[in-house]
């Protein structure tokens, strides 16, 4: 199982080797990588609509490096605050915000600063920065107040997260009663040798901290969450580094899943 790290794990190496790598997504989203980026990328395998990419800035679509598209999960609704969980460039973060209008809040939260920084700026291009916010925080450690949000999507991140309890506890968390949770994230389809699970690149590149798809079910039911469900899968690493490498032998995958957090008795 891959909901915490293996003994030996090197936390901080980790850590450092994650920033890196998507400060480099940030600043040169161009640059060779062992994962897919971008808007043809986001169209061709993972379901976006080419339209709906069009009408946003470069700045955002070019940055984009989901596993899947949380976006076809379920509805979010004008009004209501919506938290993006590594939200990056702020492409997820955009979609949402066009979704919930004026009178709602697109929240983006991200440990990268030069993130952070692209996707207010492309709020602020697409006419929307009135609406959006992004905050420095992981999915171990959201800096929002409990019960403030209607729906949580992310896109790739719970498999970087250290505590995958810890992670999904915090977005139990932070979801009012009757929340939904749209979550696009990799799964695998039999375990990692050891080995693999030590490699701090392979967990950067969302494959070695990935769950196997009813690990997530089961966490998120003990986080509070009911009518857990893989809805949709994605091949999301064909023609990567990562396909050339371990997906074809572990059958790694991105997949999209909802949960609703229980309402209060």
């Amino acid at each position: 199982m891959a909901t915490n790290c293996p003994v030996g794990f090197n936390v901080q190496q980790f850590r450092n080797t994650v920033y890196v790598t998507y400060d480099r997504v940030a600043k040169d989203p161009e640059s060779p990588l062992h994962f897919n980026v971008g808007p043809d990328y986001a169209v061709h395998l993972l379901r976006y609509e080419r339209s709906e990419l069009d009408a946003l800035p470069k700045r955002a679509t070019a940055r984009f490096a989901g596993v899947g598209n949380p976006h076809r999960i379920g509805s979010i609704h004008a009004g209501e605050t919506v938290v993006d969980v590594g939200s990056g460039g702020g492409m997820d973060l955009l979609i949402a915000a066009r979704r919930i209008g004026p009178t709602g809040r697109a929240i983006g939260i991200d440990p990268t600063a030069a993130m952070r920084e692209a996707a207010m700026a492309s709020a602020f291009d697409a006419g929307m920065a009135d609406r959006c916010l992004t905050l420095e925080g992981t999915s171990e450690d959201i800096p929002l107040p409990d019960a403030s949000a209607d729906v949580v999507i992310s896109n790739g991140v719970l498999n970087l997260a250290v505590d995958k309890q810890k992670a999904i506890g915090e977005i139990s968390r932070v979801l009012v009663p009757g929340g939904r949770l749209y979550l696009a994230d990799v799964f695998l389809g039999k375990e990692l040798k050891e080995s693999e699970r030590l490699d701090a690149n392979l967990w950067a590149g969302c494959v070695a901290g990935a769950l196997m798809e009813a690990e997530i079910i089961d966490i998120a039911e003990s986080a509070g969450f009911e009518d857990c469900r893989i809805v949709e899968r994605f091949d999301c690493f064909q023609g990567s580094r990562v396909e050339k490498t371990v997906s074809a032998t572990v059958g790694v995958h991105g997949a999209n899943f909802f949960a609703k957090k229980k309402e209060r008795s």
